[in-house]
């Protein structure tokens, strides 16, 4: 067994742990970490029962988990990190909305090489190793075959809160307009990792997501690439960590889409 497909065996493990706390929980306490933002009890739970499953069984790999506090610790351009997002889609699941997904990547160097997602409400995991293909419970991952925009479902991140979410929203309110004007349909999952799955597994046939934080997108980025999507940033190059946006899609639509993306973002 090579190396990696080894470290996709305990990726698949230790997601398998925080999903099926996921699964049998309520939210539990819910607290604020910004402006219509939240965490609960049971997002620090999973971190911590995964961080502590990886640790035992990779000592030698960095850890950063999303929730500050419990393992916020690791550089994610470090030579090798494990990077956590303990329910990617918090909201949804505060909601009973069931979109909402376990997703844990390796990276090296700033590049996703292992990623499992798993979506418990949905009966759903996915997982990818660089070179090795992506799956979706054991089923070969394939993108879709749209051929242009207008026959295309794209789906979008979700709309900025915060401070300075007025700025931010300008972008993300000219580039639905953009979207709406130009694709088949629209769509929002309040999930980033489903997004990218998605693309992944040709229910979708492209994503924009004008952000990159590591714990959402890094195992989704790698499921993405494996099953044969381009993912790149808004300037056109190859998306990491480093990048600005996420953007991903079937190869005969990714440029199209880039292009769209930078018009439309300032």
């Amino acid at each position: 067994m090579t190396e990696l497909a080894a470290l996709v065996d305990i990726a698949r493990r230790a997601v398998e742990v925080g999903a099926g706390l996921l699964a049998r929980a309520v939210p539990g306490e819910v607290q604020a970490k910004g402006d219509r933002d939240f965490v609960t009890e049971l997002d620090l739970e999973i971190q911590r029962k995964i961080q502590d499953y990886l640790h035992a069984a990779t000592p030698q790999i960095g850890f950063l988990g999303e929730e500050s506090g419990t393992g916020r610790t690791a550089d994610p351009d470090a030579e090798q990190v494990w990077i956590l997002d303990p329910i990617d889609g918090t909201s949804n699941f505060i909601h009973g909305i069931p979109l909402c997904a376990v997703s844990l990547a390796l990276v090296c160097g700033g590049w996703p090489k292992v990623g499992v997602i798993r979506a418990p409400f949905l009966g759903l995991e996915y997982y990818a190793a660089e070179g090795s293909g992506a799956f979706a419970n054991e089923a070969i991952l394939a993108t879709g075959t749209a051929q242009r925009l207008g026959e295309a479902i794209v789906s979008i991140g979700d709309y900025a809160v915060g401070t300075a979410a007025g700025a931010a929203n300008r972008d993300r309110l000219a580039l639905t307009r953009e979207l709406a004007e130009s694709v088949e349909r629209v769509r929002m999952f309040g999930s980033a990792a489903i997004d990218l799955a998605w693309v992944a597994e040709g229910r979708t046939d492209g994503c924009v997501i004008l952000s990159n934080k590591p714990w959402d997108m890094a195992a989704g980025v790698i499921i993405a690439r494996e099953s044969g999507a381009v993912v790149r940033d808004s300037d056109g190059t190859d998306h990491s960590t480093r990048a600005r946006h996420t953007i991903a899609a079937n190869p005969a639509l990714a440029g199209e889409l880039v292009r769209l993306v930078a018009e439309s973002v300032s």
